[in-house]
């Protein structure tokens, strides 16, 4: 399996060198030169979830020196549940919060973590670099699902960017309670500075010169493909118990995550539509709706790892879709504002007998707008990440699941930073 270029003027790369540059050299995004067909009883076979997930990701990893440990890089990476949990009205809730972080991006950066170890380490046996520096621009769970991932692996240096005062209290201590190899940076703007201030690192030729260098954002193809796998084996799953295709709501700010089931669907998977839920920033609403593509500065919501204004993985759908008469066809987006995130957290508990994080109301209030049946709704964070936000709309106390628990006793260690890539620079000591 090769990766190519969104913009198709860089050379095909390979799984393992298309995770190690991030983003390609012509300033695209790695996207699968082909999709395999894959069985979706394949997965049916396989015999827990790990296996399931590594079973999706084989035909994309053929060839590679990383094939070979696929199954144990995936029992290591997924070792947390990942259910699909029926809620009535014909709707299942996919939890993708259980991971130590409590946010969907656990899984792809667990696995991407795996796989920069894997890389570094044999790099080093052939004398190669003896570290590699991964940068990760975030609006508010990517930066604290990679950080726990990497955090004390020996080869690889994260640099974690985050809009300063974007994000909530507890995601900040998520984002900033780490020593040793990650450093932490509240940079003062929006995220869209901070995925800036990434790919201009990666575009510049001192970054480059300075080492291997990667990315943990969704521009990784390694974030996206075990996103991928979590749809195909959700999908599966649905349809060998209901005998019909389900269609998916997922709260959507830099795209990646829809992305994902976008890809299971081109390798065979029964996905029937795919709906974006976005918050305020109606980018990709407004493009659905007819207008032209027209990224702008974004706004601050109570989704707040949604405030992305120019989502990065339009183009992945753009390449995928060169019509765009059939991606219109084939999906659907929804903006949903403050006031009615805040209603459907309130209502949450008497309609669905749930509480909802904000960014997961966004695609519950989405599914209620939906007359048709047999829907999958993405639960991409534990509400406790938002407490401040969620308790008083319920009257009650939400849980803190264990892991998160600990990360939130944890000291924080940080600097502020111009969202400028010299100073940037000067922090990382390149």
């Amino acid at each position: 399996m090769r990766f190519v270029s969104t913009r198709g003027e860089s050379q095909p790369a390979g799984f393992s060198e298309a995770l190690l540059h991030g983003l390609c050299p012509d300033g695209g995004l790695y996207v699968p030169e082909r999709f395999p067909a894959i069985d979706p009883r394949t997965l049916e076979r396989a015999a827990d979830f790990p296996a399931m997930m590594a079973a999706f990701l084989r035909p994309f990893v053929d060839g590679d020196p990383l094939a070979e440990r696929l199954d144990e890089m995936c029992r290591r990476a997924f070792d947390f549940p990942v259910p699909a949990v029926p809620v009535g009205r014909d709707t299942e809730v996919l939890e993708l919060f259980h991971g130590p972080t409590a946010a969907f991006k656990d899984v792809g950066a667990r696995f991407l973590a795996e796989c920069f170890e894997a890389l570094v380490t044999s790099e080093k046996r052939r004398g190669g670099a003896n570290r590699l520096t991964v940068l990760v621009a975030t609006s508010g769970d990517t930066g604290a699902a990679v950080a726990s991932a990497c955090h004390r692996r020996p080869h690889v240096r994260v640099g974690v960017l985050f809009p300063d005062g974007g994000v909530s209290p507890r995601q900040e201590q998520q984002l900033t309670c780490w020593d040793d190899n990650v450093l932490s940076f509240a940079v003062h703007g929006a995220f869209d500075d901070c995925q800036r201030l990434v790919k201009q690192a990666f575009r510049d030729p001192r970054w480059r010169a300075a080492g291997p260098l990667s990315s943990a954002n969704s521009i990784n193809v390694g974030r996206l493909l075990p996103q991928a796998a979590y749809y195909a084996v959700a999908s599966t799953r649905y349809r060998s118990e209901h005998g019909t295709d389900p269609g998916v709501i997922v709260p959507s700010g830099n795209v990646g995550n829809a992305v994902g089931a976008f890809w299971a669907r081109e390798t065979g998977f029964p996905i029937r539509h795919v709906a974006l839920a976005t918050n305020a920033n109606r980018v990709v609403p407004d493009w659905f709706a007819g207008d032209e593509w027209s990224p702008r500065r974004s706004v601050a919501t109570l989704a707040n790892a949604m405030d992305v204004g120019d989502p990065s993985n339009m183009e992945r759908l753009f390449h995928l879709y060169p019509d765009p008469s059939r991606l219109r066809a084939r999906a659907s987006s929804m903006s949903v504002d403050d006031a009615t995130i805040r209603n459907t957290i309130a209502d949450g508990p008497s309609r669905w007998g749930r509480v909802w994080c904000p960014h997961t109301a966004t695609a519950v209030h989405f599914r209620e707008q939906l007359p048709d049946p047999h829907w999958i709704v993405v639960a991409t964070a534990h509400p406790a990440k938002f407490d401040e936000i969620v308790e008083p709309l319920i009257g009650r106390t939400v849980e803190v699941p264990a892991p998160l628990a600990e990360l939130l006793r944890r000291p924080q260690a940080f600097e502020r930073i111009e969202p400028e890539l010299d100073a940037l620079e000067s922090r990382l000591g390149l």
